[in-house]
């Protein structure tokens, strides 16, 4: 019974995502948001310009690059290295929610933002993003001086930032990256973690308490993971789980500056309190910003909420300087 349970659990979890298992292990995705084009070219005085380069041809991975209206030649501008979310499995750079938020990152903060097309999985179970995270975070290190379009680009105000998953993935990658950084030159200045996504094989308060939410129900988290760790590995993972430590956990004391948000209706939120503490205990810098309303992804359903995390951001970027 409790067999016949799991397998209902699981098939109502690939409905609500509206993904296919295939044979072979693949994905059948759904096309639930339009993909935006680049826009390389002016289409008004304040547009927002972007363009997409190959990052890695043997991955088919590439970055997607924006740049905010009448950039200062001085180079002034930070760097954010975005990595966008939904659970490691879906959506892609160029998708429309995406596409949009990062252009209003590079008009509002401003800045130059590297958007990364990473794998996606189960074709590519972490740690492939965590590479091709890598890959990005090496591409701004020693090939962004050879794109005129970072002659505004101050490269020791760089940002690892992601959204959900995405947060994931700039998390994992700074405890990577250490040996990439050449300051003063080129620094990674800090995280911007906007509700990271993390998890456990125990179940925190949150989650038991949400169990049956409508975005990211208890289910629908347990299959990302599922989909997303290496084959054979429970939450308790160091992927999923930042409070096992693991092969790089030695570093989180290094880590620079973090700014950490979340929501109160949202799942994740207890393990994103309790990452915050970690990340405190081991003398990281912290600005966190939780609200007490909110469900996961709220930014891109609720305008107001969305401006709120540009605020957010501005502040945390422009605290660099002082």
């Amino acid at each position: 019974m409790e067999d016949e349970f799991k397998r209902k659990e699981e098939y109502d979890a690939y409905a609500k995502l509206e993904i296919v298992r295939n044979p072979d292990g693949s994905l059948t995705r759904p096309e639930t948001y339009p993909l935006s084009p680049p826009n390389p070219s002016p289409s008004s005085p304040g547009s927002v310009l972007s363009k997409d380069v190959t990052l890695n041809p043997a991955h088919k991975t590439w970055i997607r690059i924006y740049r905010p209206p009448n950039p200062n030649p001085a180079r002034t501008l930070p760097v954010i290295i975005n990595f966008h979310g939904s659970g490691f499995i879906l959506l892609s750079a160029a998708t429309e929610p995406i596409h949009k938020g990062c252009e209003d990152l590079a008009l509002q903060i401003p800045a130059l933002v590297v958007s990364v097309d990473y794998r996606l999985a189960p074709e590519h179970r972490l740690p492939a993003a965590y590479d091709d995270a890598i890959d990005a975070v090496r591409w701004v290190r020693d090939e962004s001086d050879k794109d005129p379009w970072f002659g505004s680009a101050d490269l020791s105000r760089c940002f690892l930032m992601g959204n959900s998953s995405g947060g994931n993935i700039a998390y994992h990658a700074a405890l990577r990256a250490f040996d990439l950084q050449a300051p003063p030159r080129f620094k990674i200045d800090g995280l911007i973690l906007n509700e990271p996504g993390f998890g456990g094989v125990e179940r925190t308060g949150s989650e038991l308490r949400l169990a049956e939410d409508r975005v990211l129900p208890l289910p629908v988290l347990d299959l990302l993971w599922q989909l997303a760790l290496p084959e054979g590995s429970d939450r308790d993972h160091e992927f999923s789980n930042p409070m096992v430590g693991g092969s790089v956990g030695d570093r989180v004391g290094q880590l620079p500056r973090c700014l950490v948000t979340g929501h109160g209706q949202d799942p994740l939120i207890d393990r994103q309190r309790e990452f915050v503490r970690m990340l405190e205990g081991r003398g990281v810098h912290v600005v966190c910003r939780f609200d007490e309303d909110g469900c996961h992804g709220i930014e891109v359903f609720d305008q107001e909420k969305g401006q709120e995390l540009l605020m957010y951001v501005k502040d945390f970027i422009s605290a660099s300087l002082e």
